[in-house]
């Protein structure tokens, strides 16, 4: 796994670069929901960028127009950018499929590879393609890679929106056909055994390496360092994400615990319901921080008939809940 991170100009650039991003990826965070540079943003950056480093260009969410959109692509190729991201929400796959035929057309003559997106978010919207579509839609589309992100601010995650084991699937029926990979969608630290498990060839962030945590702050090379060191420990198997049979390392144990920490409560509820579809049999605990989560957990717990076997408050504060499936 190589590490690519956000970047919205040259300084953001320089500071990913230090932190030993192996990608910056170009993108415009205040352009609808997510946008693309202007031109002499993405030249300033490629001209900078040692040609031992990948400078990417995000097209970011796509209009239902094949040629401006095949336009846009050409003069990201015009500016030697490693590759260029097509994203779409809402459309029809079939109108997606062309715009995405068009683009490597446009690519013809350039080295640029051309990437398609969906986002693992996209069901939220009225009319909005199917994540589940992204591998055929990149092979039909004539794609040298995807990449699966979100679009939602309001703290949820990729793991929120497909699980773990079928974007290992994803990720595999992708390696097989050549492509590259990519994962990326509010990612952080806490997310990595879990992206080391899926093994994508690129894992994508920004918040995460963030001056404050927050994409919309800048970011900081630091925080990218920290993040790439972690990333490293696990490619290299230092940091095991696996138990000694090669599955992974909280499965078929008798009690399991999952940290809370940093998720919302539909993310919370998320990790406890793929546990509990995954493994029946075990106790699990789960740590929440945020009291007022409880009495939706409670809810929950009631509604699909597991008991909880006790609650109480450890050293930091958070609130330990056991439950029975």
């Amino acid at each position: 796994m190589i590490l690519m991170v956000s970047v919205q100009d040259l300084y953001e650039a320089k500071q990913a670069l230090k932190g030993g991003a192996d990608i910056v990826d170009v993108k415009n965070l205040q352009e609808a929901l997510v946008g693309s540079a202007h031109p002499n943003v993405v030249k300033q950056i490629r001209d900078e960028v040692p040609s031992a480093h990948h400078a990417s260009v995000t097209l970011g969410v796509v209009p239902d127009q094949i040629g401006t959109v095949s336009m846009a692509v050409y003069a990201a190729g015009t500016l030697d950018a490693t590759s260029v991201k097509v994203g779409f929400m809402v459309s029809e796959y079939s109108v997606a499929l062309e715009t995405l035929l068009a683009a490597k057309e446009a690519l013809v003559g350039t080295q640029t590879k051309l990437i398609g997106s969906l986002f693992a978010d996209n069901l939220l919207y009225e009319g909005g393609i199917d994540p589940d579509l992204m591998v055929k839609l990149a092979k039909e589309g004539q794609c040298d890679g995807f990449l699966i992100d979100t679009l939602v601010k309001d703290g949820r995650n990729l793991f929120d929106f497909v699980p773990e084991e079928r974007l290992k699937e994803m990720v595999l029926e992708g390696k097989e056909l050549g492509m590259s990979t990519a994962l990326s969608g509010h990612l952080k630290m806490s997310d990595l055994d879990e992206l080391s498990r899926v093994n994508p060839d690129i894992v994508g962030v920004r918040g995460a390496v963030c001056q404050k945590g927050d994409r919309d702050s800048r970011v900081h090379w630091e925080s990218v360092a920290d993040f790439k060191k972690q990333l490293d420990l696990r490619q290299t198997g230092e940091i095991n994400v696996y138990d000694e049979n090669g599955s992974t390392a909280n499965k078929g144990s008798d009690w399991i615990i999952i940290d809370g920490t940093g998720k919302t409560c539909a993310g919370i509820i998320a990790a406890l319901s793929k546990q509990i579809n995954e493994d029946a049999s075990s106790f699990v605990e789960v740590i929440i921080p945020d009291v007022l989560n409880t009495y939706d957990l409670i809810v929950w717990a009631e509604k699909n008939s597991h008991d909880i076997v006790t609650q109480r408050k450890d050293a930091e504060g958070s609130l330990r809940m056991l439950i029975k499936p």
